[in-house]
């Protein structure tokens, strides 16, 4: 039996054991097969364009290249893609996920992300995807990243390596919720570390960072600025969802 029919048996075997559950309405799939109810998708609140050329938000000026917090801040990120807005259907999913355990459902709304944004990411040329990385003691008590999840499926897409060692949290941080833009950015700027001896071996040099939410853009520019830093020469990001500007 070859690897791929050896994979399609056991994820059929799965599936008849563990039936597939809409990330969405958190029911059983149906029509089987499918990775999210038909009905479900249309309740899902998609990134339109207009998108602001550096975090992706959808644009209320037809005429505007960037919104505003892009126009007031600091990127040193290239651009960022995002999927969905973080409306509530979204924040119940990733309540579900986060402090519920439903890492099923980030199969499919990662393999959705993959495909909307499979042609830009490529463009790109990145030598590798990066998921931005949770504190060990934070990854412990989840039992797994949300970001490297979703980083798994665009890497399947790209054919792209996914490296989980070179970006890593090595402080703790406070909730960034209550916390202003500048105020996220201070909180997280010795947060991440680049392993440079690893970065340089592997000759990165372009880089796609992955994460489930950007809220303000914050963690996506600490990470971006330590890559820099460390020898990255371009950092673009993609993300599930992003909030809305007010």
């Amino acid at each position: 039996m070859s690897e791929n029919l050896g994979e399609s048996f056991a994820e059929t075997l799965l599936s008849v054991i563990f039936p597939r559950r809409c990330p969405v309405c958190g029911e059983i799939v149906l029509p089987k097969g499918q990775r999210i109810c038909p009905p479900c998708v249309k309740k899902l609140d998609f990134v339109r364009e207009p998108r602001c050329l550096k975090c992706g938000r959808t644009l209320a000026d037809e005429q505007a290249r960037y919104c505003h917090s892009c126009e007031t801040r600091e990127r040193s990120f290239e651009k960022n893609l995002a999927l969905l807005f973080y409306d509530d259907c979204m924040r119940r999913t990733m309540a579900a996920v986060k402090y519920h355990h439903k890492k099923e459902y980030l199969a499919p709304l990662g393999r959705l992300l993959a495909l909307k944004f499979a042609a830009e990411l490529r463009n790109f040329r990145a030598d590798c995807l990066l998921p931005v990385p949770l504190h060990p003691e934070r990854r412990r008590s989840r039992g797994f990243n949300q970001a490297e999840e979703l980083a798994r499926e665009v890497a399947k897409e790209l054919g792209l390596p996914l490296y989980t060692d070179l970006l890593l949290r090595h402080k703790k941080t406070a909730a960034q919720k209550s916390l202003g833009p500048d105020a996220r950015i201070r909180n997280l700027a010795e947060a991440f570390r680049v392993d440079e001896t690893l970065l340089s071996a592997r000759g990165v040099r372009r880089v796609i960072l992955v994460d489930d939410i950007f809220t303000t853009g914050s963690t996506i520019e600490a990470s971006a600025r330590v890559l820099r830093a460390a020898g990255a020469e371009a950092v673009m990001s993609v993300c599930l969802c992003i909030v809305p500007e007010d």
